[in-house]
C-alpha cells in the first residue's frame, strides 16, 4: 500500500488552508509523521484532529491509519525521478529523450497509486451491460477518447465519440438509464463536458469521469471516477505525460472488461484481428 505522499502533492493547492497545513507538514517530514499519533501530528501542525480526519477523507482514504500506511510505503519504494523534467528550449536530442521518457513513466507510476481498482471494476461492470457508451472528450483528451472507442468497437460494443460541445449535447439529451456516459478532462474543469454529462445525467445515464486526481467540477458529477495523477504546471510536456496517463488507464479498463467477459470477448478480438490482418502484406 503506497500513494500517500503523491496524494498530497496532487490536492495540496485545492485544500482549505487548515488541511493544506497539516499536508505541508506531513510533506516536509515524511519518516517523522508515520511514528505519529494523530493527536501528535495535530498538535505539531497546529491543527485541531478533526481537521487530520477531514485530510484524509479529501484524499479519498479511510482514515488516519491508512495515510500513515501509505506514506510508509512510499518511503520504502524506489521511484523513478523525484520530479517532472523541465524540457528546455535548444536541449539535446539526448536530454529531450530522457526527460520525455521520464515524464511519462513517473506520469503512469503516479497514476498508478491513485487509481481504484474498485472503480476500474465498477466502470467495467457498468459498460459491459450498457445500451450505448458516449465518450466525451476535446483537445488532447479527444485522443484517448478515441483510443477508447477504438478499443471498444473492436469487441462489437456501441460507442460514440464526441469532441464537438453540440454533438455532445444532441447525444446527451437522446440517452437514457442504462446508458453510459463516459467523460474525459484532464483538468476535470472543461466546461463542454460538464455540461454534457450534467444533461447525460438528467436523461438517467451512468457517468464515468477520467480526470486528474482530486475534486473537480467533472469529477463531482460522475457515479464512477477514474484518475490519473497530475503534472506540474511548468512542465511544457504536460499534455503529453497527461495523455499517456489516460491512455494507461484506459488500457487497464479494457484489459479489465476483456479479463471479466473473456469467453464472449476474445472471439470478437480475433475475428477483428484476422480481419485486419488480411490488409497487411506478407
Amino acid at each position: 500500500m503506497d500513494g500517500g505522499l503523491i496524494r498530497l502533492k496532487e490536492v495540496l493547492t485545492g485544500l482549505k488552508p487548515s488541511e493544506r497545513k497539516v499536508a505541508e507538514y506531513i510533506l516536509a517530514q515524511p519518516e517523522q509523521v508515520v511514528q505519529l499519533s494523530v493527536h501528535k501530528l495535530a498538535e505539531l501542525s497546529g491543527v485541531s484532529e478533526a481537521t487530520v480526519i477531514r485530510l484524509t477523507r479529501s484524499l479519498s482514504m479511510g482514515g488516519y491509519q491508512e495515510l500513515k500506511l501509505r506514506i510508509a510505503g512510499d518511503l520504502t519504494k524506489k521511484s523513478l525521478s523525484d520530479s517532472y523534467q523541465e524540457i528546455r528550449m535548444g536541449d539535446t536530442v539526448e536530454s529531450i529523450i530522457t526527460a520525455v521518457s521520464n515524464n511519462n513513466q513517473k506520469s503512469i507510476h503516479d497514476t498508478i497509486s491513485l487509481l481504484s481498482a474498485e472503480e476500474v471494476k465498477r466502470a467495467a461492470e457498468v459498460m459491459s451491460t450498457a445500451r450505448k457508451i458516449d465518450i466525451y472528450g476535446v483537445g488532447a483528451s479527444a485522443v484517448s477518447a478515441y483510443d477508447l472507442k477504438q478499443k471498444l468497437s473492436r469487441i462489437n460494443w456501441w460507442c460514440e465519440v464526441y469532441c464537438d460541445f453540440h454533438a455532445q449535447l444532441t447525444s446527451a439529451v437522446n440517452l437514457a438509464e442504462g446508458d453510459v456516459a463516459f467523460g474525459i478532462s484532464y483538468s476535470g474543469e472543461t466546461e463542454d463536458i460538464i455540461q454534457s454529462l450534467t444533461e447525460a445525467k438528467r436523461q438517467g445515464a451512468t457517468l464515468i469521469s477520467l480526470t486528474k486526481f482530486g475534486k473537480s467540477p467533472v469529477s463531482d458529477c460522475a457515479d464512477i471516477r477514474l484518475f490519473t495523477s497530475s503534472v506540474e504546471q511548468n512542465i511544457r510536456s504536460g499534455a503529453m505525460a497527461s495523455r499517456i496517463a489516460q491512455l494507461n488507464v484506459i488500457d487497464v479498463l479494457f484489459v479489465t472488461i476483456v479479463s471479466q467477459l473473456h469467453e464472449e470477448i476474445i472471439p470478437r478480438l480475433e475475428k477483428t484481428r484476422l480481419a485486419v490482418s488480411r490488409t497487411k502484406r506478407v
